[in-house]
């Protein structure tokens, strides 16, 4: 018997939201041959095991169903290096809403 993963883990569901041939019309063909397919991190709101079909609460406050497939599953992609300029943009913006009376 796999091992129950308890309510709160946090773990990655996937599920098939649109099966090969049933993709809208404009796709293209190499496109509308295969599955669209959803993966998504969130915490369990029920025990589950792998490979059971379980609810997820997403840290957005989305709740969704679909196969569990990982446990505590790790951010993977990267949106490249940072750019120096960009990094003072944020405190920039509010010394400048600040200086004009708009919130923060």
């Amino acid at each position: 018997m796999p091992d129950v993963l308890g309510t709160g883990t946090w773990v990655e569901i996937h599920r098939v939201v649109l099966p090969a041939g049933e993709r809208a019309p404009q796709v293209p063909a190499d496109t509308a041959a295969v599955a669209l397919e959803m993966r998504v991190k969130g915490f369990l709101l029920a025990p589950a095991a792998l490979g059971d079909a379980a609810e997820i609460v997403t840290r957005a406050g989305r709740r969704l169903r679909g196969t569990v497939t990982e446990v505590n599953p790790a951010y993977t992609h990267s949106f490249g290096a940072p750019i120096p300029e960009l990094s003072t943009v944020g405190e920039e913006v509010r010394t400048l809403l600040r200086k004009r009376g708009g919130r923060q």
